[in-house]
């Protein structure tokens, strides 16, 4: 990823080199998702060995079961070579606004579809639950994602409706940290916005928002406001959300420049990519690589989950 010096990247003659071949990056997966030996992903059992299967090269002489570093994956029935799963991994880490599923198609040398899918998977990768609360002070925002209605036909411009048509994201950044947690929701009014407010910032925390009214009212908390329509931007009392709304920055963004449009169905995926890139910027790119490989670990989505 460009912009940090104090971190090690990678070019792509150095990642070439890394994974010359298939073995070399089967084995570089298994370290990441087995880091601590290797296991039956069915079961559970350490008591494996290797088998002369095929596709599975490993037996569970517990379960008697077969398996594949792939197994129990988001890689799982994947028919892509792990080469190419570990160059995907490379280049939707490093693009700052993210790789479009044409874009990686060419590069890696598969179709567009199976770009698409195997995007969703990595995105599907980055995923985590809510981290424990913040210590704060917490920043917290909203915004509205959905098309622009000045790009839209005429007899499609819905007005003053246009922003109900638009779907809700939440955001919480840890001002110590830098940390970012991020959430699709239903609506903005003051039970939602309270609900998610305590999920990410510990009792009694400072927190920092705009004026919208479904900050109004909590508990709790030390509540600094900062209001935009009077043209505040910080106040003297330190309140600003100037921090999360460079998030939101970055990922629209890579709404309008990268993927264009984002259905709703799968904007979560896409909000969980950046905020997992987001906290993972300070590491170098080897390790950032290697702790989205182990997000795969426990964990499938399939086409038919994707397309239902």
């Amino acid at each position: 990823m460009a912009g940090r010096t104090d971190r090690s990247g990678i070019s792509l003659l150095e990642l070439a080199e890394m994974f010359p071949h298939e073995d070399a990056a089967r084995e570089w997966f298994e370290e990441r998702i087995w880091p601590d030996g290797r296991y039956c992903p069915k079961c559970g059992s350490d008591r494996t060995d290797h088998a002369k299967h095929a596709k599975m090269p490993y037996w569970c002489t517990d379960c008697r079961g077969y398996f594949s570093v792939r197994t129990g994956t988001l890689m799982q029935d994947s028919r892509v070579s792990l080469r190419k799963w570990a160059f995907a991994l490379y280049l939707e880490l490093t693009a700052l606004k993210g790789v479009s599923s044409l874009k990686l198609g060419r590069d890696i040398g598969v179709t567009q579809a199976t770009a698409w899918f195997m995007l969703h998977r990595i995105r599907a990768a980055f995923r985590s639950e809510d981290p424990p609360p913040f210590q704060g002070p917490v920043e917290f925002d909203e915004t509205y994602v959905g098309g622009r209605e000045k790009n839209k036909h005429a007899s499609k411009r819905l007005g003053h409706a246009a922003m109900s048509a638009k779907t809700v994201v939440a955001a919480a950044r840890d001002r110590e940290t830098g940390k970012v947690s991020a959430r699709v929701l239903r609506n903005t009014d003051r039970a939602t916005m309270h609900w998610f407010v305590s999920r990410h910032a510990t009792a009694g925390a400072t927190i920092c928002t705009d004026a919208h009214a479904g900050y109004q009212g909590l508990d709790g908390f030390e509540h600094l406001v900062v209001n935009h329509e009077l043209g505040e931007y910080v106040t003297a009392g330190g309140a600003t959300t100037n921090g999360v709304e460079s998030f939101w920055s970055m990922l629209k963004r890579a709404i309008v420049g990268t993927y264009h449009q984002v259905s709703r169905k799968h904007l979560q995926l896409y909000v969980d990519a950046f905020a997992g890139r987001h906290n993972m910027r300070s590491l170098d790119t080897i390790d950032q690589m290697g702790r989205l490989a182990a997000g795969m670990a426990g964990r499938r989505l399939t086409y038919k989950t994707l397309t239902a």
